[in-house]
């Protein structure tokens, strides 16, 4: 195992009725003006933008609004909020809404604490020492920000996604209400399922392992992938819910990857300009990746992909480790199959170019800096044949 530091500074606020807390969350953190940051219309339908104006009048809160946050959150929209937060003295952000609203909250931040064009943070040319405070209201299980130190950023100039990592981020406050997210379509709660599942696969899948890191990390992964087919067949389900997300947060706070290194995260990178390029919904496009990468990867470590078909996925050992690693990789996929996630690009609606291959595939290299792997290092011709494998 490695050395690691375990870093989880945000207060988590769970269960029914928890968002009516929110005014008295934001004036412990000192806000006095909040930008209620989100995406479409579903919080107004649902009346969740007025309880949540409603709990920061009670307050004594005051607030602005920006709305239109989509799927891939747009740098764009980051830079308007940037201006509106300026203009009205706004000194803590609170997303209302799943990763792609947090995220765009947390680079509104950074542009708020450090000045400049924010997307400077997201294309390394320079590096944040700083984030106004954020507070989040999470209604979709799926990408962990309310705990995590990332934000994923595109920009539609190119077309590029980048990710930005700092503790700054973290959220000062999450608050989780399980009946938020059962209004999402069945497509974005399977989404979730999977990018909820793939947080901790990344951290799993390396060379550096800790056993009871292990435990904690399986243990996540067979309630998720339970709680999901439920889901598929009670979407109101409350219990199944509320498994789901509060896996959400432990499996990309770092909990799951303690003393495994940095994990391997070759999925998110090479889903990342899948996702900028084609606008796709980021768990079904590491669902559609996923197990290209694993039979591409596998020869490295056979012992450990045997290990996660037999302790997550139930697999009877095979007679051999290679063996065994493949029946978990049909499992895995027949999973996905199950919650109507696809398997390869085409069933994600995607038909790259031979073209396409070449540029997704240097685009990634780029954009990790030629260091991406931690199974196996992945060239940029690695990358290319993965994409290809996947078609």
């Amino acid at each position: 195992m490695m050395n690691f530091e375990y870093f989880t500074p945000t207060k988590v606020v769970f269960g029914k009725g928890t968002v009516d807390k929110v005014g008295e969350l934001v004036k412990a953190q000192g806000g006095t003006k909040v930008l209620i940051h989100y995406g479409g219309g579903s919080v107004k339908r649902t009346g969740l933008l007025d309880r949540v104006k409603a709990a920061l009048d009670a307050a004594g809160i005051a607030h602005v609004e920006l709305g239109g946050v989509v799927p891939n959150p747009r740098i764009s929209l980051v830079r308007e909020g940037l201006e509106l937060c300026r203009k009205e003295g706004v000194d803590f952000l609170l997303p209302v809404g799943g990763g792609s609203v947090i995220d765009s909250a947390k680079a509104i931040g950074y542009g708020l604490a450090n000045g400049g064009d924010p997307w400077d943070f997201y294309d390394f040319k320079r590096t944040p020492t700083a984030c106004a405070p954020v507070g989040v209201i999470v209604t979709i299980a799926a990408a962990g920000s309310e705990m995590s130190n990332s934000s994923v950023i595109t920009n539609e100039d190119g077309w590029l996604k980048r990710g930005c990592n700092t503790d700054y981020s973290r959220p000062r406050f999450a608050i989780m209400d399980p009946e938020l997210t059962m209004t999402l379509p069945d497509y974005q709660t399977a989404c979730g399922c999977a990018d909820v599942l793939m947080h901790t696969m990344e951290r799993y899948f390396n060379f550096d392992v800790m056993d009871l890191t292990d435990a904690l990390a399986e243990g996540l992964m067979r309630t998720v992938i339970d709680a999901s087919k439920v889901l598929v067949k009670d979407p109101k389900n409350y219990d199944a819910r509320a498994n789901v997300l509060w896996a959400s947060s432990l499996s990309h706070n770092g909990l799951t990857g303690c003393g495994a290194g940095n994990g391997d995260w070759a999925c998110h990178r090479l889903e990342h300009e899948v996702g900028g390029m084609f606008d796709v919904a980021h768990g079904a496009g590491l669902a559609a990746i996923w197990g290209s990468w694993a039979r591409y990867v596998l020869p490295q470590n056979p012992a450990r992909f045997a290990k996660f078909a037999v302790n997550v996925l139930g697999v009877a050992p095979q007679g051999g480790d290679t063996a065994t690693a493949l029946k978990g990789i049909e499992a895995m996929e027949d999973f996905y199959r199950a919650i109507k996630m696809p398997t390869n690009l085409r069933e994600l609606g995607v038909e790259p170019t031979e073209e396409q291959i070449l540029e997704l595939a240097e685009k990634c290299d780029i954009a990790t800096r030629g260091n991406l792997g931690a199974v196996k290092h992945l060239s940029r011709e690695d990358m290319a044949n993965i994409y290809r494998m996947a078609r």
